[in-house]
């Protein structure tokens, strides 16, 4: 979890202005879907808990920023960013495997497609699937090379670049 920690806050502290960056990230209850929330007992803080929950994390975050921001100097940009690559998706780099629960139109931008497991994810390019209807279909969505992350459905080559919104 540590090392989950580093990666995103390495991220950040390579951007021009990483800790302002990470001062400005959202409360948690905007971070998680509300079953996270929930899961994790969030929703029993008060207010006053929740929001003395989130500026500890601000602060822990602007503070981690810096000290990552400092190691990501010393060790060369490219190598850690490679080394760390994935870290706005949690710290995973592995591949989803799901269904689209319900029917698959193909690819369009903007359309967001629900998966079997709970979550939800939105095409942010242009790429186009135009004249499928599947239902339940088989989908794969993996890390690029760079950071985001590619879906692509079984039995079609195209894929689309998507990021998980739930």
């Amino acid at each position: 979890m540590r090392s989950v920690f580093h990666a995103a806050l390495l991220s950040a502290g390579l951007l021009a202005s990483g800790i302002a960056l990470a001062q400005q990230a959202p409360p948690l209850q905007e971070q998680m879907t509300a079953a996270e929330f929930r899961a994790a007992g969030l929703d029993k803080l008060s207010a006053d808990e929740l929001a003395a929950l989130n500026q500890w994390l601000q602060r822990r975050v602007g503070e981690e920023t810096a000290v990552i921001a400092a190691q990501a100097r010393e060790e060369g940009r490219k190598e850690v960013v490679e080394k760390n690559r994935g870290f706005f998706h949690f710290g995973s780099e592995e591949p989803i495997q799901s269904t689209i629960a319900g029917e698959f139109r193909g690819f369009g931008k903007g359309r967001r497609y629900t998966l079997a497991n709970g979550q939800v994810w939105e095409q942010t390019d242009g790429a186009s699937l135009a004249g499928v209807r599947r239902q339940d279909i088989g989908v794969r969505i993996r890390p690029g090379a760079i950071g985001g992350w590619w879906m692509q459905v079984d039995g079609y080559n195209t894929t689309a670049r998507v990021e998980r919104v739930e």
